[in-house]
């Protein structure tokens, strides 16, 4: 196969610049045999034995005399049935160098002698890990031939894997796919494995598999087309390990690799040769006699025969030997991984030797100088251990303490033709040594996709991505990729995509509409600069006045009738307390403070008692005089002004103690509202909502005894009667305050602070309009109904 045939190339172009260089190995020519295993375990096994065994005799550990004064091996092991070999020549101590991913379940630490040219293959799957990761596949397939590490994969990698969210669509593996013979007739178990695959929901499929399979399942996919009229209409996006490479057979002119169009690989690191492109535009059978493969692979790849060939067919034309490997669509001529790494194994390999030959020997190993003019290959290892230099592409060659090369990987993106070549650019790179969210560098620009795709990076997620302000709930029964979406509770957020959870905001911040961000909240109070602070302080003001004019109107007029009668000093009472009860709410309004929010509720209380207990006052005083009119009554005695100030007083202390068992027990403070609303509210924290409703409920109480009162007496004969007024008074009193409680618990923030305020104005405004109002309109614009004669008229 071609890519077989550049390896020999990469070896041979080595040992010639080796050779040619007279700074390495001096008077020392390197020489190399190569035995073809045809993928073969028996094969390869058979070779390894060849190396032990004396010069054209296959007699194994004959005499302990290796043949052609073997100093290394370089292997390629492509499958577990060909992971002996290492145990075996790891018997002689010979230096055995890997050009390929080694299969991670070969301990390296038991093999002693062994050197890999690549990194491990766990750095490679993590590798692969970081792509997935970059493009955001998450929901991928995997296929693999089953091998001696696919159980290591399932153990050490698949957790790693769905630990960083990838799941798996599908997950087949068959027995060695390398070693199955595609031109059997019976393929119908992979007729519909590969429809099963290509008909997945999956656009990504991890391949796993070694050098052969790639070239096998490519023969199935074709045979599958022809045998089955199997037409495949989706596409995917393969993703090849290192062990694989891209192959085809130069006569298979039939086959069809346009499904891996734009498959991504990760390869063995590479890079250009100086002069390796010249050393393969050059390469021809007539300058090249000493190779023995050239002749077998010219005629094979240009479909010719050479004409002194005894296995010529004649209907192919003659090779004129001028045919070039340029001109060969399947011929890579740009360095190839594994043929870099088989280039640097030769490299690692005469430096070693170098420096052996060059160290200086001391004290007793003096007597060993001349053992060393013909070193043994167990003698190599010291120097294999701790080599390194920069190979002719400026690359730095070392091992790690596992005798693992020190590098990385390349991201080979594959680009397919119709005459079934194909080339293959480097789109970005692995380095293991980085830490792993750095380890990959990728130029999305340079990476071609499948047609199918519309040159547009291809999704391959189980789910579509949940947008911020959703969450992901699973699927029952279904991997952890596939989940449906979900908005985020009442108060929560998710301010990225697809995540599983939403959050809290901070106590400073509130969800926005969409709960996809959190936004700062303001800091926030009933003000006086605000409108509505503005408002209420204009109706404060002007009730207040208006407070004060009626007064003074009462005092201008205090020996009128209208004024004299029912209680003069409860009148004044009654209006110094609506005075106080206006002013009052300017305690609800600015920042709350210490000594605000200790007064603001229990002056309320207080004050308003005395309102409201004046009134009832008033009322006791009007009943107990007429009852007291009748003959022989005994509620003389009690009418009077002393009756009327106890009322006052009574009802007043009791309040007075209430509030101040409030104050001692549990007083109100300062507080901070961060949760209510989405605002940062600041507030007076009323401590107990008991104590502040038996406050409001004693009012409640005095305002319907005062009611009930008023109401019996509204009927009695008297031309300044003020039960009536009083009885309308009150149940616009008690209107405003049963409307205030459920609008109190309802709102937060200063709107609650708001009603309140609006219910102490509101309440106030109604006792102020009903009784004094009509006394005002007589005074001031019907004096001639304020005497004393139209009051004696009235009462005839």
């Amino acid at each position: 196969m071609p890519q077989n045939y550049q390896h020999i190339l990469a070896l041979e172009f080595a040992i010639k610049e080796i050779n040619e260089n007279s700074q390495i190995l001096p008077n020392v020519s390197l020489g190399f045999h190569i035995y073809d295993s045809y993928l073969n375990p028996k094969l390869a096994y058979r070779a390894a034995l060849q190396l032990i065994s004396p010069k054209n005799r296959f007699v194994p550990n004959y005499k302990c005399n290796i043949q052609d004064n073997l100093k290394a091996v370089l292997e390629g092991i492509h499958s577990d049935s060909s992971q002996h070999i290492p145990d075996l020549l790891n018997i002689y101590k010979f230096p055995q160098l890997l050009y390929g991913p080694a299969p991670v379940m070969m301990d390296n630490n038991q093999v002693l002698s062994f050197y890999n040219m690549v990194p491990n293959e766990t750095h490679q799957y993590l590798g692969i890990l970081q792509l997935l990761l970059h493009f955001k596949w998450t929901w991928i397939g995997f296929f693999a031939v089953v091998g001696g590490n696919l159980e290591w994969f399932m153990q050490k990698m698949l957790p790693v894997f769905s630990h960083h969210g990838i799941c798996f669509a599908f997950m087949y593996a068959l027995s060695n796919l390398g070693t199955y013979d595609y031109r059997k007739d019976d393929v119908k178990w992979f007729a519909e494995l590969y429809e099963k695959i290509m008909a997945s929901t999956a656009n990504v499929v991890l391949f796993k598999g070694h050098i052969r399979c790639m070239m096998v399942f490519t023969g199935l996919i074709r045979l599958v087309q022809i045998k089955h009229m199997m037409q495949i209409t989706n596409s995917k996006v393969w993703i090849l390990s290192a062990q694989m490479e891209l192959k085809i057979y130069s006569k298979k002119k039939d086959w069809n690799v346009q499904i891996f169009h734009g498959a991504l690989s990760v390869a063995v690191h590479s890079r250009e040769l100086h002069g390796f492109q010249q050393f393969l535009k050059v390469r021809k059978p007539s300058n090249a006699e000493e190779d023995g493969f050239i002749s077998d692979f010219w005629a094979n790849i240009f479909g010719c025969v050479f004409p002194n060939s005894a296995l010529g067919n004649v209907n192919q034309d003659n090779c004129s030997g001028d045919e070039t490997l340029e001109d060969l669509p399947v011929f890579e001529m740009s360095m190839t991984g594994h043929s870099y790494s088989i280039y640097n194994a030769i490299y690692t390999v005469a430096y070693a030797l170098h420096a052996m030959q060059s160290s200086k020997v001391r004290g007793k190993l003096r007597r060993e100088r001349r053992k060393l003019e013909n070193p043994q290959a167990w003698q190599l290892h010291h120097f294999l251990r701790h080599i390194s230099f920069n190979n002719s592409a400026g690359d730095q060659i070392s091992f790690n303490q596992n005798g693992e090369l020190i590098a990385g990987f390349d991201v080979i993106n594959w680009v397919t033709f119709p005459n079934q070549s194909f080339v293959q650019f480097k789109v970005g790179n692995i380095n293991p040594q980085f830490p792993s969210n750095q380890a990959l560098s990728i130029v999305e620009e340079f990476v071609m996709w499948h047609s199918q795709f519309n040159q547009v990076q291809p999704l391959s997620v189980c789910s579509e991505t949940c947008n911020p302000g959703y969450r992901k709930k699973l699927k029952e029964g279904e991997p952890f990729c596939c989940y449906d979406c979900i908005p985020c509770p009442e108060g929560t957020i998710s301010d990225h995509a697809d995540l599983a959870d939403c959050s809290q905001c901070l106590m400073s911040h509130f969800p926005n509409k969409n709960q996809n961000y959190c936004i700062p909240k303001i800091i926030t109070f009933l003000s006086y600069e605000e409108p509505l602070g503005t408002g209420f302080l204009f109706a404060i003001l002007s009730l207040s006045l208006i407070t004060a004019l009626v007064m003074g109107i009462f005092m201008k007029h205090h020996n009128t009738p209208i004024v004299k009668a029912n209680n003069r000093t409860l009148t004044y009472i009654l209006l110094i307390s609506l005075l106080f009860c206006f002013l009052c709410a300017l305690l609800f309004m600015g920042k709350p403070k210490q000594a605000m929010c200790l007064l603001r509720q229990t002056v309320f209380g207080i004050i308003f008692s005395i309102a409201v207990s004046s009134l009832l006052a008033k009322t006791i005083t009007v009943v107990l005089a007429f009852m007291a009119t009748k003959p022989g009554s005994r509620m003389r005695k009690w009418v009077g002004k002393t009756l009327s100030i106890s009322i006052v007083l009574s009802c007043s202390l009791t309040q007075a103690c209430i509030c101040i068992i409030w104050l001692v027990s549990c007083p109100p403070f300062p507080d901070i509202d961060m949760y209510s609303m989405t605002e940062v509210v600041l507030e007076c924290n009323d401590a107990s909502p008991a104590m502040f409703y038996c406050v409001l409920g004693y009012l409640g109480f005095l305002a319907i005894a005062s009611f009930t009162v008023a109401f019996f007496a509204r009927k009695l004969p008297d031309s300044f009667n003020e039960a009536k007024f009083i009885t309308f008074s009150m149940l616009v009193f008690c209107m405003v305050w049963l409307s205030f409680v459920p609008a109190y618990l309802s709102i937060k923030g200063k709107y609650m602070v708001a009603v309140e305020i609006f219910s102490v104005l509101t309440s106030s405004a109604g006792l102020l309009g009903c009784i004094f109002l009509p006394k005002c309109y007589i005074i001031v614009l019907r004096s001639e109904l304020n005497n004393r004669g139209q009051l004696i008229w009235k009462n005839q």
